[in-house]
């Protein structure tokens, strides 16, 4: 779909510009983090704001390459909270992260158990990448090239990086550093250089001294400031967005621009984007803190569709928080309104047609395969009041919209919205909101005028099938008829059901729960 530029998303804007800039049949997308610990939905932010600029060129006919490196050669830093084993982990510090062990005993090395969580909850969300692992490219002696090319400028990069510092860089500074062969760890020193292949080093730990030559041992890695312009210019990359750190004057987005020249390269299209928040504790998300949020914990409460949706309907420089309290209910009923929009089954006369298009542009952005007719939307409220109705047996809600499910995206949608909730009810929703159907009337006092309440209610209730909206007008009939208040009617029936004082919207309730069920409950007054 063809956008103009006034009615822009802001995907379609960036892959317009990528176009503009070099006009070719295939691009190069880049995403990319160090596996130092749980990768979190923060970090998530990255790689979905690369995958909707990649949907959007595609979308524009364009043939995208959407590399996903892991920087596994990286240094282990710090021991995040959350890690089983820490006296283990400990041992490892200074070492490559991909030379870690696994403490949860599951996988090859500690950056692989990060990584495998993490490329196996991508494609739930219909992102397919090309993952790339540093450790295996500088080890294999892939970038010999480029780390000549920079020792031999390091003199050039001094000077980009040292416009930013308060103090300028030492003389005898180099852009590289080298794990030590005899201890594995990154406390070493260049000692001297060939000006070709040729590096001579000494362990500050160990003391180890040694020569060797790059193209034959990969034991020496960029720094990150050179490290990152070198992999734009290895992979030819179009397009790679940044975090808000990385964007800073000075920052290393700043800086790269620079470097990459030294390549005869240039900065690829850069979209900058803001961290993303748990609401209620606010701050950055940090994976050495330990205490994250997974985009497979997300996926517990929100459906694939929708946190697609949270990020093509929010701008990359804006920070948002993740909710898993009632905003879940809300943002379900927005996502449901933006689709209804899109297939013009909302009133939509108080918006203007940019607004109509961009919303209908974040529905295609935000779904992995389009529906072609409006889905199933069961409302959040009322699978609540069902599956608690049905005490959490997820197939009897499923059979309950049978009859309305059309397709298998309906289907799909039945279930995976089903479970969305079950999980958010078990572990984020507020009591008031759960509830448990007596197996038995329990025992409660009634005055006079509540009896005849009562006995008002089961004769209407026996009488016929009456739909929700005639069961709330008989309501007022027999607090007239009973000499009951609102609020002391409707106490009333809502101790005998669940013993609490409120609950869901009564008529729609006794309908979910039956009305046999419910007469059972309330003969015995």
């Amino acid at each position: 779909m063809e956008k103009t530029s006034k009615e822009i998303h802001w995907a379609d804007l960036a892959a317009e510009n990528i176009i503009k800039n070099h006009d070719k049949d295939s691009y190069a997308c880049a995403s990319g983090i160090t596996p130092s610990g749980t990768v979190h939905i923060g970090n998530f932010r990255e790689v979905i704001t690369t995958d909707l600029v990649v949907r959007a060129l595609k979308d524009k006919k364009k043939n995208v390459r959407f590399i996903y490196s892991w920087d596994d050669y990286d240094v282990f830093r710090k021991v995040p909270k959350n890690m089983p084993k820490q006296e283990i982990l400990n041992e490892y510090l200074r070492k490559p992260i991909v030379d870690t062990p696994d403490t949860f005993g599951c996988h090859s090395s500690y950056a692989e158990h990060h990584e495998k969580e993490f490329e196996e909850s991508l494609p739930s969300v219909g992102i397919k990448v090309e993952f790339i692992h540093q450790a295996k490219k500088y080890r294999n002696c892939d970038y010999a090239e480029g780390i000549k090319i920079a020792l031999q400028n390091r003199r050039k990069i001094m000077d980009i990086l040292d416009k930013y510092r308060e103090e300028p860089l030492e003389s005898d500074w180099y852009p590289a550093s080298i794990f030590c062969e005899k201890c594995n760890r990154d406390d070493t020193k260049i000692t001297s250089y060939d000006n070709n292949y040729s590096v001579s080093y000494k362990c500050n730990l160990c003391n180890h001294e040694d020569s060797f030559d790059f193209r034959k041992k990969g034991i020496i890695k960029l720094v990150w400031r050179v490290d990152w312009p070198y992999r734009w210019y290895y992979e030819k990359i179009d397009f790679e967005p940044g975090g808000k750190d990385h964007s800073t004057v000075g920052g290393s987005f700043d800086t790269a621009k620079d470097i990459v020249k030294i390549y005869n390269w240039q900065a690829p299209l850069y979209v900058m984007y803001d961290f993303i928040s748990i609401k209620g504790k606010g701050g950055k998300i940090s994976s050495s803190k330990g205490d994250v949020i997974t985009l497979n914990n997300v996926l517990e409460v929100y459906e694939p569709e929708i946190v697609r949706w949270l990020f093509a309907s929010t701008r990359p420089n804006s920070e948002f928080a993740i909710s898993f309290d009632l905003d879940v209910l809300n943002l379900y009923e927005e996502f449901d309104k933006n689709e209804r929009i899109y297939f013009n089954k909302e009133d939509i006369s108080k918006m203007s047609e940019d607004l109509v298009e961009k919303e209908k542009r974040m529905y295609e952005l935000s779904c992995m395969k389009l529906p072609k007719v409006l889905p199933i939307q069961p409302t959040i409220r009322h699978l609540i009041n069902l599956i608690q109705v049905y005490e959490f047996d997820l197939n009897k809600v499923h059979d309950y919209f049978k009859d309305a499910i059309h397709n298998e995206f309906d289907k799909s949608r039945v279930i995976n919205r089903t479970k969305c909730v079950a999980n958010w009810l078990e572990k984020y929703s507020p009591d008031e909101f759960k509830f448990k159907i007596n197996s038995e009337s329990p025992k409660i006092n009634l005055d006079d005028n509540e009896k005849k309440a009562v006995k008002l209610l089961i004769n209407v209730l026996e009488s016929k099938k009456i739909s929700d909206e005639e069961l709330h007008n008989e309501f007022y009939n027999i607090m007239k008829e009973s000499s009951l208040d609102i609020k002391g009617f409707f106490n009333l029936v809502y101790r005998i059901l669940i013993s609490k004082e409120k609950g869901p919207k009564l008529a729609s309730f006794i309908n979910i729960i039956g009305s046999k069920r419910v007469v059972n409950l309330l003969k015995n007054y």
